[in-house]
């Protein structure tokens, strides 16, 4: 559906009504808009589940705290 042309709508942004969809929790004082994830955000995620894992193989499992090795 596209929108008509006004003054405040010049008819630019016909049929990116779904990119800019804005909804509204808890009457209006929370606003999510559907966007994209940043790339360094995506990094960032992939660097923590890396030391996740790297951390969970190298300092989980054995006898626990004060174990020799």
């Amino acid at each position: 559906m596209t929108t008509p042309s006004t003054p405040e709508n010049d008819g630019s942004d016909q049929g990116s009504d779904h990119d800019h969809e804005l909804e509204e929790y808890a009457g209006g004082t929370i606003q999510a808009r559907h966007g994209y994830l940043p790339v360094w955000l995506l990094v960032v995620y992939a660097v923590l589940f890396i030391w996740g894992l790297y951390y969970a193989y190298h300092y989980w499992g054995g006898v626990g705290p004060g174990r020799i090795g």
